[in-house]
């Protein structure tokens, strides 16, 4: 099947832009906490921005595999009834917004489970359309830090001389070995479409599960100074405030779990001595 990514592509209008960025979010490998496609919606709510286009889902997503059904789940779509009636069914689904006043497109998806390569050209085909020229991902994964503490930030680049350029916001370069995500491959790819991109990957605490308010303010404030835009989070530091002192009370009834995130403070905290005694 060689379909025309261009055929897997409906605009809902065009956008004039110039040198433009596009931010990328996908929900799957890398969206621990839900600071990826948390961050990147948040940012599409309070700078307003206009739904943009959408890659159709159809040819990039398995809905069922054979086998036990605890596996099974992983692929079939939500779905929600009430009272007899199907209320709700989740399908994927792959949107741009565009904010041209920050000269941004935001893109929420799904990491595609096949056909990376097409889904890659429906990507690409976008930035040319619309006078893209940087990509921009932010994900998240559970790592060693503490909720009490801002997520580590890792970076790596399509190109070696956008890297020094990144140290001013305090970012890690990741040393990583092990299964790659589709984020990977288009890092791989980018310049092949003259595109210059940047991963950035928040570590947050691996020891707590569901969204993680405090970890999506954080990040949302780092991508707001490297983008240069000021939007408004108040909103976001309320639910982060609120989620921090729900998390911090269950800890402190948890003995052994008390300990081990004094643990990680302790840790994270001799790691920036040492750095600042490096620098």
């Amino acid at each position: 099947m060689n379909e025309n990514p261009l055929d897997l592509i409906r605009y809902h209008h065009h956008a004039q832009l110039e040198d433009a960025t596009l931010l990328l979010a996908f929900s799957g490998w890398m969206d621990g906490g839900d600071v990826s496609t948390g961050t990147v919606r948040r940012l599409v709510t309070v700078l307003n921005a206009t739904p943009l286009a959408e890659i159709d889902p159809d040819p990039f997503y398995i809905q069922n595999v054979p086998g036990p059904m605890e596996i099974a789940a992983l692929f079939r779509p939500h779905i929600e009834y009430e009272d007899g009636l199907i209320k709700q069914i989740q399908m994927p689904e792959n949107q741009f917004s565009v904010d041209v006043t920050s000269n941004l497109v935001l893109f929420v998806g799904k990491e595609p489970h096949m056909r990376w390569r097409t889904f890659r050209d429906c990507l690409f085909a976008v930035c040319a359309e619309l006078g893209i020229k940087k990509i921009l991902f932010v994900g998240s994964f559970g790592g060693g830090v503490p909720h009490t503490r801002e997520p580590r930030l890792h970076v790596s680049c399509s190109h070696a001389d956008m890297l020094p350029a990144m140290e001013k916001y305090g970012v890690h370069r990741t040393t990583y070995s092990g299964p790659g995500s589709f984020v990977s491959y288009l890092l791989s790819q980018a310049d092949t479409a003259d595109l210059r991109m940047t991963s950035l990957v928040a570590e947050i605490p691996g020891y707590l599960t569901g969204a993680n308010p405090a970890s999506i303010l954080a990040v949302t404030r780092r991508l707001a100074t490297i983008l240069g835009i000021s939007p408004n989070l108040d909103e976001l530091r309320g639910a982060s405030t609120e989620w921090e002192m729900q998390v911090s009370t269950a800890v402190e009834q948890d003995g052994e779990l008390a300990e081990n995130v004094r643990q990680l403070e302790e840790e994270y905290d001799n790691q920036l001595l040492l750095q600042d005694e490096e620098t």
